[in-house]
């Protein structure tokens, strides 16, 4: 357990912290084809096969680079790196923490993306090692580190399991200690400590579940074009609690959000404390008795 208290902000990533999906940055138009029209492929494929709308994306990215690239894991990075972030996105991680710390709490930030985990590690973000943890799909490689395989396919449902994770402090991702029961004492970050940004209805059943026990969700989205359709609807539905332009500025109304968050976590934590603590009294009293 940490003595300072955890504040876990988690993202999705495409239209979340960039205005568009990472392939279609420079990948979709590599292989030859009309970004519109690879998404449509792409879903035609999941629905004739009752497949994984993710796995469909992640074989036809294999299938079609075959003679154009050598798919590995440093080609994704390398498109990774082209891949444009809104406003501030660069600087906003370094800010949010100093904030925190000033605050007394310890921020960290998580992506939880249907995106692929090569691409985002070769973002500049991602370099700079802002990311407590990446869960993002992910391809498994052979011995001449070609991918070969889906190693991870992560969908907007199972999406939650990462928020038990990073809730009970259990964050790599094959360890099953995730399914043991903990005490309230001993979850390194409560719900009510966590903040999950997104942008559409793939990320609604974790905003829910975040909002169900007391976390903060956000929807995003993005200032150049204004649309809030997705973020509307979503806040009717009751599944996030706020939304604001995707624009990670200093300044910005997304920035004042986290801003009034982190104050708010620190003065209901000390106050969670003194409650603890007067409980504590209570029993051992009790017990004396």
């Amino acid at each position: 357990m940490e003595k300072r208290p955890v504040l876990a902000i988690c993202y999705d990533f495409d239209k979340t912290l960039t205005p568009f999906d990472m392939q279609a940055q420079g990948f979709i138009q590599s292989i030859g084809w009309d970004v519109k029209k690879f998404w449509e492929e792409t879903n035609e494929l999941a629905n004739k096969n009752d497949m994984d709308a993710n796995l469909a994306y992640m074989f036809k990215m294999v299938q079609e680079a075959e003679g154009q690239h050598i798919f590995n894991k440093k080609m994704l990075m390398e498109y990774g790196s082209r891949v444009k972030l809104f406003p501030g996105a660069c600087e906003w991680f370094e800010k949010i923490n100093i904030f925190g710390e000033n605050a007394g709490v310890v921020v960290e930030h998580y992506i939880i993306s249907s995106g692929l985990k090569e691409m985002i590690e070769g973002t500049e973000i991602a370099k700079k090692g802002v990311f407590k943890k990446i869960y993002a799909s992910s391809f498994y490689y052979n011995e001449k580190g070609v991918a070969v395989w889906p190693a991870q396919a992560i969908n907007y449902t199972n999406k939650t399991q990462f928020l038990f994770r990073i809730e009970k402090g259990v964050t790599e991702i094959n360890d099953r200690r995730v399914n043991d029961h903990f005490g309230e004492e001993e979850l390194r970050v409560p719900f009510r400590n966590m903040v999950y940004i997104g942008d559409s209805e793939t990320d609604i059943p974790c905003m829910k579940l975040v909002n169900s026990y007391g976390g903060h969700s956000i929807g995003i989205y993005n200032p150049e074009t204004a649309d809030k359709s997705n973020v509307l609807k979503m806040l009717r539905d009751n599944r996030i609690r706020y939304f604001a332009p995707a624009d990670y500025r200093e300044g910005s109304v997304l920035f004042g959000l986290l801003k009034d968050i982190i104050v708010k976590t620190a003065a209901y934590e000390k106050l969670e404390s003194f409650h603890q603590n007067n409980v504590k009294e209570t029993f051992e009293n009790k017990i004396r008795k």
